[in-house]
């Protein structure tokens, strides 16, 4: 007698193969189409939940039997069921569902924001609904709105109570802001305990919005209004995840923005920055024309003016001085095009190898460690990993503010009972979800990594088997890790031994472990050797080439990683080839058709200390404000100032820009068309929203420059543009504009078209993964200066201001965090007697800041955090200028300092 399993269920008599873990609506939209059942409860992004039943169907065991209406939402179909979606029953039933929602519902559609995007309105057209036979009676009509928000509004007029927007907050974003109060008639949702939007905790993503089947919650710039002309796929400029956003033009201007669901990076979520501040792109501010400095004042000058000037000094400057006197600094905001053409002027038209980017001055640490231990410089795996995961180290990092959607997955993750380790001085919204939160002193990554790997070896949680079949160099790495001196590990970290333990076993006993590094780790004196850690400590634990493992380091700015790919290094060229090799060098002048230096360039701060001793006379800079971001802010400005030919080229007048001979205006993501590559190499489509305020996108700019100097270049096109790069990096080698789609492609790509989800999946990139361990070394900023000033102070970012702030800050977000804050531990407030709100000076050996304290317990006594988005603060005027021994990142996150009261006034700038 047979016993196989039917694989087939019924739609009106006629059969289906059903799929493994479908749901009856699912196998319905899979046979029929997304509009096979109408549904109001229900979203792509959100579990089944059964509210509505506005999804209901008839469902039969057998051909002919008894039939019972089921939600078809959260049902599973069941082999050899028979279904009917639209019997007369149903109908009658669901007919009867949007009937009685609508006695409770202004029937004022014509004036509706959602007028013809109103789910509920769809749905009563696709039921029949023609009149209400229901008499008024009591309702919630008059309900007040709620529009004390800069960006989330609330009429709940307007709730059908659905709870999308309640599960969207826990099932998206994980904030639990809103819930349902009251019961039967009195049910409705408010904001933490019945509070304001402005009031409460919420961070202002937008998922509640955009679930809303309706207007009861909805934004300012009415995303959900049809009223159009357009709408354009495109990639956000802010951070390292790569959100894909679906932006609605109206009339040549942005109206609003939504996050695509089916976009492969976000997946219909994004945050506040990618999806509310884009008011900036056409803010009053920005730059509109070239200007020149004229007796010590920037006039107004036209492009050809702009570009003659520019020529002509960098000519004299390169003819007097040689082009070794000539740097540029590429953008990580620009596109993967236009980061290679302006490597490529630096290179094939000036003649040098002083280019780079600001990828120097957060991961370029990462790109070296990963180098060298397995080969390639970027992520292993992709975010989708989390899925499969059983364990997750986050280190250095806060994705909740810094990579707010992959924080979002990761805390979705850890709150199903995942592990999850999280090493940080401070004690971050992710530290409260982790079962060990290694709270170590800044500077001492190292130390708390070598611990780690110390415990992994002691319990024999090796995995034996990759060890010996895929890295080298283990037999030296374990015998100097076993030779460390735990007792000092845990006296410089300040974290027990215990706890370390523990989590090394945690993760060394997961079936697999992904771990995520951020600023934390690399923007240290010892960064380059932490990355080679925790990359020592993923082939340790054979935690390297498949699902739901792997190094992922969370890329700061939306572009740090195409910047690096396309070459904006002084040490290596477009594809990470290596410059000094002479058969590449016969590669690179071949295909430029130019004369190419063979030695390496300088690095950025390199370029601020040539620029002090005369051997640096010009300096053109794209998209980075390194006069308010860069540490040690005098030393900046004295280099800068010394320049014989600053060259900025900007969206608005920063600290930098202020300082130029010649400003150039750029033009935002949303004004051009190329490339992004995100922090899991995916390379996706920057499509071109409205045209640029200036005229001009910044590739046009280089390609101008190129050709007023006698390079023949055509014109910008992202286009033939990559043509070009896939013939010069090896892992473009397969891209093609056409050919990248809505979601891109991961490098590397290969001629075939096909890309690459995980790395390393059978051998390293260099062949084996190399072992590379090295011992705790104390930070040279508190060897010389901890006795005088015995505090740490590290740097962190907000969610709502993205680096120095100039495009967040002239957004509504400036309405929600108007100032940066001190972070101080209530002992060392007490201490000083420090009280919340009070002005505090903090000194360095560098200089003073006086900042606004908030007394909080994030933080250790002794350690201190603050943000730089705001430059009235200029909060570099303290940090140091140490760099990271081996990539010359500098050392953002210790600097010892000292604390007081502050004598002055500080006045908060007007918003």
């Amino acid at each position: 007698m047979s016993t196989a399993v039917s694989k087939f269920a019924y739609i009106d008599n006629v059969a289906h193969e059903i799929k493994e873990g479908e749901t009856i609506l699912s196998f319905l939209k899979r046979v029929y189409g997304k509009n096979a059942v109408p549904t109001l409860c229900d979203a792509p992004n959100l579990d089944p939940y059964g509210a509505c039943r506005v999804c209901s169907v008839d469902v039969a065991l057998q051909p002919g039997g008894p039939t019972k209406a089921q939600a078809s939402c959260h049902t599973p179909v069941m082999p050899d069921t028979y279904i009917f979606p639209n019997s007369a029953r149903i109908k009658k039933l669901r007919k009867n569902i949007v009937e009685l929602v609508l006695t409770d519902h202004p029937l004022d559609c014509l004036t509706c924001e959602v007028n013809n995007n109103c789910e509920l309105q769809t749905v009563a057209a696709q039921v029949g609904v023609r009149d209400v036979r229901y008499p008024e009676g009591k309702n919630h009509l008059e309900r007040k709105k709620d529009l004390s928000h800069p960006y989330m509004t609330m009429d709940l007029s307007k709730c059908i109570n659905c709870s999308r927007c309640v599960r969207a907050c826990d099932e998206v974003q994980g904030q639990f802001v809103l819930s349902m109060a009251g019961r039967g008639f009195d049910s409705h949702i408010i904001k933490g305990l019945d509070t304001t939007f402005a009031e409460s905790d919420c961070v202002s993503c937008g998922a509640c919005a955009q679930a809303c089947p309706t207007s009861a919650i909805s934004d300012v710039f009415e995303s959900k209004s049809v009223q159009y002309d357009t709408k354009v796929r495109s990639v956000c400029t802010y951070c390292g995840v790569g959100c894909n956003l679906e932006v609605a033009v109206s009339g040549g201007t942005i109206k609003s923005i939504q996050a695509p669901f089916e976009a492969a990076a976000n997946g219909g979520h994004t945050c506040l920055k990618g999806r509310y501040a884009f008011s900036f792109y056409n803010h009053a501010d920005r730059i509109r024309t070239p200007l020149i400095k004229r007796n010590g004042v920037l006039e107004p000058a036209s492009w050809e003016e702009a570009y003659d000037f520019i020529a002509t000094k960098l000519n004299a400057i390169k003819q007097e001085f040689g082009p070794d006197y000539i740097a540029g600094v590429s953008s990580a905001r620009c596109t993967n095009e236009e980061n290679y053409l302006m490597q490529k002027f630096i290179r094939a038209v000036i003649g040098t190898n002083n280019i780079d980017s600001c990828a120097r001055v957060c991961h370029s640490p990462t790109a070296l460690g990963m180098q060298r231990t397995f080969g390639t410089g970027a992520a292993t795996n992709s975010i989708v990993d989390l899925k499969y995961t059983d364990c997750m180290m986050v280190i250095g990092a806060n994705p909740s503010a810094a990579h707010p959607v992959t924080g979002a997955k990761i805390k979705q993750q850890a709150m199903k009972g995942k592990t999850l380790i999280v090493l940080d001085p401070r004690k971050t919204e992710l530290a409260r979800y982790a079962q060990f939160h290694l709270q170590l002193r800044p500077g001492t990554n190292v130390a708390v990594l070598n611990m780690m790997l110390y415990y992994i070896m002691s319990e024999g949680l090796e995995d034996q088997e990759f060890i010996a079949s895929r890295t080298e160099g283990y037999a030296e790495f374990k015998a100097q890790v076993m030779g460390l001196d735990i007792d000092e590990l845990e006296r410089v970290s300040g974290v027990d031994r215990l706890l370390v333990r523990a989590a090394a076993i945690a993760y060394a006993s997961a079936g697999s472990a992904m771990s995520f590094h951020g600023l934390g780790v690399t923007e240290h004196s010892y960064g380059t050797y932490s990355v080679m850690l925790i990359a020592d400590l993923a082939m340790i634990t054979g935690n390297i080439g498949r699902r739901g493992v792997g190094v992922n380091p969370l890329r700061g700015q939306n572009n740090v990683q195409g910047a690096a790919d396309m070459g904006c290094q002084p040490h290596q060229g477009a594809g990470y080839l290596d410059l000094t090799l002479p058969e590449v060098h016969a590669q690179y002048e071949d295909f430029y058709q130019a004369k190419l230096p063979l030695h390496i360039g300088y690095k950025i701060p390199q370029m601020y200390d040539a620029a002090l001793d005369n051997r640096l006379k010009a300096l053109w800079v794209i998209g980075e404000d390194m006069a308010q971001t860069d540490p040690n802010t005098q030393h900046v400005l004295s280099a800068l100032k010394k320049l014989d030919l600053l060259v900025v080229q900007e969206l608005f007048m920063t600290e930098t820009a202020k300082l130029a001979d010649v400003v150039l205006p750029g033009a935002s993501f949303l004004e051009k068309s190329g490339t992004f590559t995100n922090g899991e190499r995916r390379i996706q489509r920057v499509n071109k929203v409205v045209d640029p305020i200036a005229g001009k996108t910044d590739g046009q700019i280089i390609v101008d420059i190129m050709n007023h100097m006698g390079y023949t270049q055509a014109d910008y096109d992202p286009e033939t543009l990559l043509q070009e790069i896939s013939q010069i990096v090896p892992f473009f080698a397969g891209v093609k504009w056409k050919e990248l789609g809505d979601n891109g492609k991961q490098w590397p790509v290969l001629p075939d078209g096909s890309d690459t989800e995980i790395l390393h999946t059978e051998t390293f990139k260099r062949g084996r993964g190399r072992f590379i361990g090295t011992p705790f070394k104390e930070s040279q900023e508190l060897i010389q200066h901890a006795k005088q000033f015995p505090y740490i102070i590290t740097t962190n970012r907000e969610l709502e201001h993205y680096n120095c702030g100039a495009m967040t800050r002239r957004t509504r977000n400036v309405h929600i965090l108007k100032e940066d804050v001190l972070l101080i531990n209530p002992a060392d407030a007490a201490k000083h007697f420090i009280a919340d709100g009070d002005m505090v000076c903090v000194e360095s050996a560098r200089g003073k800041v006086d900042i606004k304290a908030r007394i909080s317990e994030e933080v250790k006594p002794g350690i201190l955090s603050t943000t730089f988005h705001f430059p009235e603060m200029l909060i570099n005027n303290i940090t140091s200028s140490i760099s990271d021994t081996e990539a010359m990142c500098p050392e953002y996150k210790v600097v010892a300092a000292n604390i007081r009261k502050s004598k002055g006034q500080y006045k908060i700038p007007v918003v």
